[in-house]
């Protein structure tokens, strides 16, 4: 079976890489003669592709993923996966990785965050089944953005499964940085499909996490509002969450994520101001994506101090998607991930939005390659399949970075400098309202997350209770230095 038609199953807890001899110039011949394995050789030899050094990366994927579909005139086409798949492993790029074929999710695992009552539905629901089951169908919130489909709980359970994994890796130090572009999925609810998403793998995954990590740092660059990550943990100071997303509530959806929504009004609830938003209009370009990324990323970083870190990477806000609204190009997206990892945190990086499956592709494959390090050349090999879906001028001309402003549609730009200074003092004055990155004894989640913010709240008020009392024999100039420790 081809290396491009699926990836190899590894044994149970190893890695499918494997060593390898990079040809000399002598045994390389005519390129066509060569066998498609070859072909990938070269191109690790071409791109100077190899593990990077003090970092180990996991790519976590299940290529049954890519055979389902919403519907032949629906926007999410699950192709944009196999394109992926085909670009990463064309360059060869999974050589440097730790590649694992994920198991789907447990109905179990899905109930440390989803209703299980919706759980079920989701499970047992079929196409046939739409007309007598309109009532329930209405309460989880189906309709024409999330279809039924056959297969269903199978798509759902599969990406979920390959992000439950990807943070396992990083919990058990097998990895630095974890790899899911199925994932992703930031809309859906509680007990609520929403805007083409039935199960919210990032909440799950990051609930995964907070067995291990005290502080994760969630950041969205979905060109769409991550509201349902926002929503799930908006009780709690362990997780921020930090959306850069168009914001138009009477024409964009889901319409929420305004620059005055920073989580609960209460100030005594643990998560005000843990709920950071991006807002920005039509048109944004590279420059000031990069300038406003880095400077409020980074001051968010700095203030939250996050133990590790979760980065969506939707696609749809690069320029021309079909349903974005902005003007950046893959690199300039990609330089969020390069940002990121340059913290040095454990990193889970998953997929999102994307509508235009080419450069879903391209900018997921870039993005692969910032990850271990590695450069690639502008042109695509020439064994890749399904290249004409890269091929001609209008589709980027055989490029991994063409310049998307000429290719597609450009929005005029609607930003001016003052807009985007008003939005990092908005962001300073939410940070300065953080009394401190939140320091709780670790213990065992329990599958029910308000049972598990219950006990949070708890933990904290008593921290906070002991670190008044700290405070105050210091103003007394009493005892010496005291450093907080996490158990």
């Amino acid at each position: 079976m081809s290396v491009l038609t699926r990836l190899p199953v590894p044994s149970l807890g190893q890695s499918i890489v494997q060593e390898y001899g990079r040809p000399s110039p002598e045994d390389e011949m005519d390129i066509d003669s060569l066998s498609l394995q070859d072909k990938i050789l070269r191109q690790v030899d071409l791109n100077n592709i190899e593990r990077p050094h003090g970092c180990t990366v996991s790519f976590h994927y299940n290529h049954d993923v890519e055979s389902h579909h919403f519907g032949r005139h629906h926007p999410m086409k699950p192709w944009r996966l196999t394109l992926t798949k085909q670009l990463v492993l064309s360059y060869g790029l999974q050589y440097a990785m730790d590649c694992y074929e994920t198991r789907a999710a447990s109905k179990e695992e899905l109930e440390m965050f989803h209703k299980s009552d919706y759980l079920e539905f989701l499970e047992s629901v079929r196409p046939k089944d739409v007309v007598d089951r309109q009532e329930l169908l209405r309460q989880y919130n189906f309709g024409d953005d999330c279809p039924v489909f056959d297969g269903l709980w199978d798509y759902c359970t599969l990406y979920s499964g390959a992000s439950i994994d990807a943070a396992r890796k990083l919990i058990n130090n097998q990895a630095d940085i974890a790899i899911n572009w199925s994932g992703g999925l930031h809309h859906a609810k509680k007990s609520e499909a929403s805007g083409f998403c039935y199960i919210n793998d990032i909440v799950v995954a990051i609930v995964e996490l907070l067995r291990h990590h005290p502080r994760i740092l969630y950041v969205d660059i979905d060109v769409h509002h991550g509201d349902g990550v926002e929503q799930a943990f908006a009780s709690t100071d362990r997780v921020m969450t930090l959306s850069y997303h168009k914001y138009n509530p009477e024409e964009f959806f889901p319409g929420t994520g305004g620059l005055h929504e920073t989580g609960p009004e209460n100030p005594n609830n643990p998560g005000a101001h843990h709920g950071l938003n991006v807002p920005l209009k039509d048109g944004i370009d590279d420059d000031e994506y990069i300038d406003l990324f880095d400077t409020v990323t980074g001051a968010v970083i700095e203030s939250y101090h996050p133990t590790a870190i979760v980065l969506q990477c939707g696609a749809d806000s690069l320029g021309g998607d079909r349903l974005g609204r902005f003007n950046l190009n893959i690199t300039a997206h990609g330089h969020c991930i390069d940002f990121i990892k340059r913290q040095g945190l454990p990193l889970l990086v998953i997929g999102g939005g994307g509508y235009t499956a080419r450069n879903v592709a391209r900018v997921w494959c870039h993005e692969t390659s910032l990850c271990v390090q590695a450069q690639l050349n502008n042109e695509l090999p020439a064994h890749i399949p399904y290249r004409q879906a890269f091929a001609g001028v209008a589709h980027g001309d055989m490029q991994l970075y063409p310049n998307l402003s000429n290719l597609e549609v450009r929005h005029p730009n609607q930003h001016d400098r003052k807009y985007f200074e008003n939005i990092k003092a908005k962001i300073r004055e939410q940070l300065r309202y953080l009394q401190g990155a939140p320091s709780v004894q670790m213990r065992h989640i329990p599958p029910n997350l308000l049972g598990l913010r219950e006990e949070l709240d708890e933990e904290i008020k008593e921290e906070r209770e002991a670190e008044k009392v700290t405070r105050r024999k210091k103003e007394r100039n009493v005892g010496g230095r005291g450093e907080h420790r996490f158990v």
